[in-house]
């Protein structure tokens, strides 16, 4: 497409877009009379900032930031822990350990600051529980999330229950976990426990049922606004592909 030809369609673009978001009057005239020079300041004054407020301008922003300088996250939370060994900033650390997959690491920060009345705190035994299941230690993830309902029954949450079932399906507790997926079918917010479960049920021979779960999870998307299609598009398309 010769430059002339995109350059006129950025320009409509820019103005219809000036238009519909109710900008003010004056950068239609700058668009229409001035296209390239106006153009550049619409992206500068108008969109860039826009861009940056909204929430894929952020996530853009984090993601090349973290392109940029990848290690900024965990020198920034150790930093913030070395000036204050609080559990909030261990807690944050050891998110940011994790995030590298410095599993082993983690755990050992997590359990060194469960002590005193941090020793039962539920969002430290939680981050505990899933920093084994990255080390691949299933039974010592499952002895975590046991303690983690022991002491506080009310803090349990559906991501603690589906970690539970998951680490079970790993350790081998197959018809234990086909039990915890099923009841995290009923109550779960998003396809995935539905998706593990459909997996369990086809690798154990049931193939019916397996395809009954993938079908609800299509159905149950086909009714669905497009943020739950971003936020659960893996296992929306494992439904499409098994189903």
């Amino acid at each position: 497409m010769p430059f002339f030809i995109l350059s006129i369609l950025i320009q409509l673009a820019l103005v219809v877009h000036a238009i519909k978001t109710g900008r003010n009057s004056s950068w239609i005239f700058i668009l229409l009379f001035f296209p390239l020079i106006g153009g550049l300041a619409y992206l500068i004054v108008e969109l860039l900032p826009a861009m940056g407020q909204s929430r894929s301008g952020q996530r853009v922003r984090r993601n090349v930031s973290r392109t940029l300088n990848p290690d900024r996250d965990v020198r920034e939370a150790a930093q913030n822990f070395s000036v204050a060994s609080t559990a909030a900033n261990a807690l944050m650390l050891a998110e940011q350990l994790m995030e590298k997959k410095a599993y082993a690491e983690a755990a050992e920060l997590l359990e060194h600051s469960m002590k005193g009345i941090h020793a039962t705190d539920p969002e430290l035994m939680l981050a505990l529980a899933r920093a084994r299941f990255g080390m691949r230690d299933y039974p010592a993830c499952l002895n975590s999330l046991d303690d983690l309902k022991h002491h506080n029954p009310q803090s349990t949450t559906a991501d603690g229950h589906l970690l539970y079932a998951r680490a079970l399906e790993k350790a081998g507790k197959i018809n234990e976990a086909r039990a915890e997926y099923e009841a995290l079918v009923g109550y779960y917010p998003g396809p995935e426990p539905a998706c593990r479960l459909a997996r369990l049920l086809a690798a154990g021979g049931d193939v019916a049922g397996s395809k009954a779960l993938y079908q609800n999870v299509l159905e149950t998307s086909r009714v669905s606004g497009r943020h739950y299609h971003q936020l659960h598009k893996r296992w929306i398309q494992m439904a499409r592909d098994q189903a």
